[in-house]
């Protein structure tokens, strides 16, 4: 049975371009932005936890220029197993970027569940003209990454034991960082093609840019960063599951030819928790853009890349 949506001409991004969130015109001035995103834990700590779900939840409306007004808890989580004080902390982490990020938390909804899921539904506005969306990359762009890869393998490090307190405190800090001043500077640049690195790693994330703008994107891989102790978890075979159904469903759309081929590609399918954005600009605008995302909170950003004409595929060089 095939899914059917009825046609809506105020509909601006639905479902069918796979964009980070849906955006409806209000008015000539006015969109809105809608998304709803949750994950199972990450960390241990609830209150953390609650922040990294919820900063992972807002980038939806970062990515497509937007600036989240409200939002709803959602939650599942056993009963049995969880104290008051420990929901209670996973509420207050999400209470807080929500409050971080300028928006109002209006409720939200719970349900008992075998295992623990949080996050948010978020509505955001933006100016229609100004609407970012995956579809928009230009051949000749450069490519910038606002966070560094890496959180899958340090995070099934941290679940095993075995990643150590200063790399687990960068992950957490990278998580947990909000991609609002990051989406405030490329809407001031006029960037128009972005997306936000989550669970389908660079690659699932960079295919949807290549596939809806119609172009090839090529990443320096030299010039990619990783977190302190994604190496160190790789090494120790501290790889997330989520990456090898990655690779598996998009090596078919990426050549690589940089050192350590499959390693190297399994770093850029690793599945990001609060990742950074994915931004396609003109490359006259690029090291500005770079130097104002640095400045403002995000100093792992860097050009790793650039936009080709092509056929929707991914090179890593």
């Amino acid at each position: 049975m095939k899914l059917e949506i009825p046609v809506d001409d105020s509909v601006l991004i639905g479902l069918h371009t796979g964009d980070d969130a849906g955006v409806r015109l209000l008015d000539e001035r006015t969109a809105l932005v809608q998304t709803v995103d949750f994950i199972s834990p990450v960390v241990d700590d609830p209150y953390t936890f609650g922040q990294i779900a919820a900063a992972n939840s807002l980038s939806d409306v970062y990515a497509m220029g937007g600036a989240p007004i409200t939002a709803l808890n959602v939650l599942a989580f056993p009963c049995k197993e969880l104290s008051r004080e420990e929901v209670t902390a996973i509420l207050q982490g999400g209470a807080d970027k929500v409050a971080e990020a300028g928006g109002a938390l209006l409720g939200g909804h719970t349900v008992e569940s075998p295992e623990l899921f949080y996050g948010l539904s978020v509505t955001g506005l933006v100016d229609p003209a100004k609407l970012i969306s995956n579809a928009n990359a230009r051949p000749g762009d450069k490519l910038i990454l606002t966070k560094p890869l890496g959180a899958g393998m340090v995070s099934t490090a941290v679940k095993g034991g075995m990643a150590s307190p200063s790399h687990t405190a960068e992950m957490v800090r990278s998580m947990t960082t909000l991609n609002k001043k990051a989406a405030e500077a490329m809407s001031a640049v006029g960037v128009r093609c972005a997306t936000d690195i989550t669970g389908f790693g660079l690659i699932g994330h960079a295919a949807g840019i290549a596939r809806e703008s119609k172009v090839s994107l090529i990443f320096e891989w030299e010039r990619v960063p990783l977190l302190p102790g994604a190496k160190e978890a790789f090494s120790l075979g501290m790889v997330a599951a989520g990456a090898y159904a990655n690779r598996e469903r998009w090596q078919g759309v990426v050549e690589v030819t940089a050192k350590n081929p499959e390693e190297t590609l399994l770093y850029a399918a690793d599945p990001q928790t609060s990742g950074g954005l994915l931004i396609s600009v003109a490359p006259q605008e690029a090291e500005r853009l770079l130097e104002e995302i640095k400045s403002t909170g995000t100093p792992g950003a860097a050009i790793v890349g650039e936009v080709a004409s092509g056929d929707a595929s991914l090179i890593v060089r």
